[in-house]
């Protein structure tokens, strides 16, 4: 990690051009793990709404991810990637579960059916 008073010392030498990502939160320590799901539905209808994954270690700890601002649309075997984001960090994940929504309060309830997901860190992508 670099200081925020630093960084542009560190990663901007003799002014060649540089993309800074910082992984930030408003909750501390600031940090936020990141990770991309990919995913891939079989659903026959088109599904729009909200995913939130928890991930669970083998130790039984589970933290859940910040609900994404936009909504997806799942159409069937149409890979849809989202960027999902956790105020812990796991290392070794036992269990993933996902819970689909499409918030609102009236009208039917939908199921999203999975035929294929990934889950990978992208602050520990060898994960």
């Amino acid at each position: 990690g670099y200081y925020a008073d630093r960084w542009k010392k560190l990663l901007i030498p003799n002014s060649s051009p540089t993309k800074a990502y910082f992984d930030t939160s408003d909750q501390d320590p600031f940090c936020m793990y990141n990770y991309l799901l990919d995913i891939t539905t079989w659903n026959k209808s088109i599904r729009r709404g909200f995913i939130k994954v928890k991930i669970t270690d083998y130790a039984g700890n589970t933290v859940e991810s910040e609900m994404n601002s936009e909504a997806s649309t799942f159409q069937q075997y149409k890979r849809v990637k989202i960027l999902t984001g956790f105020y812990q960090d796991v290392d070794k994940i036992s269990k993933i579960s996902l819970i689909f929504s499409t918030k609102t309060l009236i009208g039917p309830k939908h199921k999203l059916r999975i035929l294929q997901m990934r889950l990978k860190s992208l602050n520990n992508p060898e994960r």
